[in-house]
């Protein structure tokens, strides 16, 4: 309708505006307080700190225990000579240098937490509700876009009336003439939303945008360590000077995931993990989750076994056996994803293409040979 007259055109038009405004439900009130502690003995800073470590060992020492008793040996990547006889560095080395980074990102994260605003909670109620009210308003179009393909919202919402009253109100445009709640600060019967609605808004708020904030934050993290994990074996300055020290593990095991030059642990690892948590907009606690399970999935990735029934390496394409090529002399320069997905060496033509069964046995069957070797010497010897 097209009001002419100028007086009563604003007049009508406000009207219009109070009145769809009065169909949706008013937004709760709230007062926010400090964020409760995860745990009553501990405050969530420190916990924080410790927790991605602690899954650290957890893990590597869930994998050692299989390693040392060697449970399930047709799973391994590769056999006991070949740890011992392939490697470089000493299992002290090793666990010397992963605390030593330990430390590092413990620092970090510190400082991290540090800057972060204090968390609070009670506003959850408000945010459930402020995406129900978007969800409202969307239904607003749903006579239009129906319209389109010649379907008469209107009529089938009053035909569906009387048996789906929720979704006849949705074809009608969110309008829901019934659903009322007593505003128990006016005493006053208001609008109330659907109990479609706010199970939906609920599934936005507390699935959904927590699931798009880890899964960016898993796209930036594995995208800064790909153009820096490539960098270090591109640059032989970078190579020699940091990286080689990784991989003076051919035969990558749990606990040596973060076994690496201080400066390269630092900027691949720390600093990347750090920038993935900030660019995602996480809560504090959401990066507490987020920190634990990239570690987890780190020293999964190195554990030198492949597990059919291990969920960390079924998520993805990127798992033990992928990253254990890139630790082998003939696959370095390739697989350099890590520690999520395989996206940036598809894209970037960097994924080992071709069988590795034949390259896999004659590694086995050098490391057994030295130490057969070994043992004859040392029986000449004696």
């Amino acid at each position: 309708m097209v009001f002419t007259d100028t007086a009563t055109g604003p007049t009508m038009a406000m009207m219009a505006n109070t009145t769809i405004a009065a169909t949706l439900p008013p937004l709760p009130a709230y007062e926010t307080r400090p964020l409760p502690d995860l745990l009553p003995w501990i405050s969530d800073f420190w916990l924080s700190l410790i927790l991605p470590h602690i899954a650290y060992w957890v893990v590597s020492m869930f994998f050692h225990i299989i390693d040392v008793y060697d449970l399930f040996p047709q799973y391994r990547l590769h056999t006991p000579e070949e740890i011992s006889q392939r490697n470089l560095a000493s299992r002290y080395e090793v666990a010397r240098d992963v605390l030593l980074e330990q430390a590092i990102q413990i620092g970090t994260s510190a400082v991290l937490n540090l800057l972060d605003d204090q968390q609070l909670t009670g506003h959850e109620n408000y945010e459930v509700a402020v995406w129900a009210t978007r969800i409202r308003l969307a239904q607003r179009g749903l006579p239009t876009i129906l319209g389109l393909v010649g379907l008469n919202a209107g009529a089938l919402s009053k035909n569906i009336a009387g048996s789906y009253p929720l979704l006849a109100g949705a074809l009608a445009g969110g309008f829901y003439p019934s659903l009322f709640e007593l505003d128990d600060m006016a005493g006053t019967a208001v609008p109330a939303f659907a109990s479609w609605e706010i199970l939906l808004a609920k599934t936005i708020y507390w699935i959904i945008i927590p699931c798009i904030k880890f899964w960016f934050a898993a796209f930036v993290l594995d995208s800064w360590q790909y153009l820096w994990h490539r960098a270090m074996h591109m640059n032989k300055w970078m190579y020699t000077k940091w990286h080689a020290r990784h991989h003076r593990l051919y035969v990558p095991y749990a606990y040596g995931a973060l076994y690496n030059h201080p400066v390269e642990g630092f900027v691949l690892d720390t600093l990347g993990a750090a920038i993935a948590y900030k660019c995602s907009f996480m809560t504090s606690r959401e990066g507490m989750f987020f920190f634990v399970g990239s570690m987890m999935k780190t020293v999964d990735d190195h554990c030198g076994y492949a597990l059919p029934w291990d969920p960390l390496q079924n998520i993805t394409s990127n798992n033990a056996a992928y990253h254990d090529i890139h630790h082998q002399s003939w696959g370095i320069k390739t697989n350099f994803s890590q520690p999520f997905f395989t996206t940036w060496d598809r894209i970037l033509g960097t994924m080992w293409k071709g069988d590795t069964s034949i390259k896999y046995e004659r590694t086995r069957a050098a490391a057994a040979n030295k130490k057969k070797g070994a043992k004859g010497e040392e029986t000449k010897a004696e």
